[in-house]
């Protein structure tokens, strides 16, 4: 009911503004009302008209905009919008005029039929045209930059999901956990809970400096590894052995940062650890591979695997590599496999592949932009010999001049948008805007 009444609220003010322009002309061509009654008449008629003939269209945009969400200002939803258009308008204008000819004049039926011409319908349906071409352009405006910010947003949001769930990389057990083995130091041996302290700083300093590396070095990640299986040591006292071996070729070679901690931890969570049941790991090389292997002793009662830690893995090295990460499981072992990556051309490739894409999609984007443009134009051009051809046949005042010049002027700004050009605003002007948008609370839920 309350877009029912804006929209209302609007018609009756277009409608206003075409009494004014129709004024003028008339007034330019010699036309005067001496009768006040006669020109609040030709005003009623003039409201009557514009009201039904705005609400119609307005109303039949708004189901088309909630129909065809943001695919309307494509070419078929677009054609079959301006086709309903056009038949709306022609159904009102005749229901108008039967309206004002046979209800509020007496006419008969018959009369009013055989009567009909139809240019007595040309003045008309240009205004109202006209009005809908701006409804269409007012939408299309505004959807295309509703559009700019969403892409921003979706840009924005996958960047934020990508910090976080690096940024979460250490599973919250092993805190809750090393948190406990902490708080049992504390009473029982004070030194080891400060060595205890002094090491885990140590670890989520490694995550927060390598949480946005796609590479880390051997060296690196195997030193990380020690650090880390110091800390698990501490709660497991004897209960793990932890070996590396000292025969890595190549310590400078690249793996996936954090990808030995996920891959320890899962050794841990799903075996047994006791004095009596030890968990030994190791860390070798093996074929230009970095091997992780643990004897299997599966734990009594273990939550099943979610999987979610290989699973990373692999997908980061899927985009890095064609070498793939490798699983062997056996009754007595369990070991898996990661590429030690000497050479980064698969990821020089993925990211010209990246980039190739993007160009593609902004080249078909902007394919899409022109071709709509041409037909816009195209269209405009039809018009502007139509618009003369009226006026030569109702009047001798330039009246097209008023059409042209407005429809005109909305060709321009398709171009000036097609084409980027801003002549006021400046080339930073979209950029910084669509900033401000979408740091506004009205944008945050979109």
């Amino acid at each position: 009911m309350r877009l029912f009444i804006r929209e209302l609220g609007k018609a009756f003010f277009v409608g206003i503004l075409i009494f004014i322009v129709i004024g003028i002309i008339q007034y330019l061509n010699g036309v005067r009302y001496t009768d006040a009654r006669e020109l609040l008449i030709h005003f009623g008629y003039n409201q009557l008209y514009s009201i039904v003939l705005y609400m119609a269209n307005a109303l039949y945009i708004i189901y088309l905009l909630r129909r065809y969400k943001g695919k309307l200002f494509k070419i078929n939803n677009l054609s079959k919008g301006i086709l309903g258009a056009i038949i709306i308008t022609i159904a009102c204008l005749f229901f108008l005029r039967f309206f004002k000819e046979v209800i509020i004049d007496g006419e008969t039926l018959s009369e009013f039929i055989s009567g009909e011409k139809i240019q007595y319908y040309y003045i008309s349906f240009i205004i109202s045209a006209v009005v809908t071409a701006i409804f269409y352009a007012f939408y299309y405006y505004r959807y295309t930059q509703e559009r700019r910010v969403k892409e921003q947003k979706i840009i924005a949001g996958t960047a934020s999901a990508k910090f976080d769930a690096l940024k979460n990389q250490l599973d919250p057990h092993f805190l809750f956990n090393s948190l406990n083995v902490l708080t049992s130091l504390i009473e029982e041996n004070p030194d080891a809970a400060t060595k205890f302290t002094t090491t885990l700083s140590k670890v989520y300093r490694y995550v927060l400096e390598q949480k946005n590396k796609e590479l880390v070095t051997v060296a690196e990640e195997l030193k990380f590894a020690q650090l880390y299986m110091s800390l698990i040591k501490m709660r497991f006292e004897d209960s793990i052995v932890f070996t590396i071996s000292e025969n890595i070729s190549n310590t400078e070679a690249k793996v996936v940062p954090l990808a030995l901690q996920l891959l320890l931890e899962n050794a841990v969570k799903h075996n047994q650890v006791t004095p009596s049941k030890k968990l030994h790991i190791t860390i070798f090389e093996e074929d230009g591979n970095l091997v992780i292997k643990n004897n299997v002793q599966p734990k009594q009662v273990v939550k099943e695997s979610s999987g979610v830690g290989l699973l990373n893995i692999r997908q980061r090295y899927y985009l890095l590599t064609d070498r793939p990460v490798t699983i062997q499981q056996s009754e007595k072992e369990f070991s898996i496999t990661i590429p030690m990556l000497t050479k980064e051309t698969r990821v020089m490739q993925t990211q010209e592949t990246y980039i190739s894409e993007k160009k593609y999609e902004r080249a078909k984007k902007q394919v899409e932009e022109l071709k709509s443009f041409y037909i816009h134009f195209a269209i405009y051009l039809i018009m502007v010999p139509v618009f003369i051809y009226l006026n030569y046949r109702s009047t001798s005042f330039p009246w097209a001049i008023f059409p042209i010049a407005g429809w005109g002027f909305g060709v321009i700004g398709h171009a000036m948008e097609v084409f980027g050009y801003n002549p006021f605003l400046g080339k930073d002007w979209e950029e910084r805007k669509l900033k401000e948008l979408m740091d506004k609370d009205d944008f945050k839920d979109i």
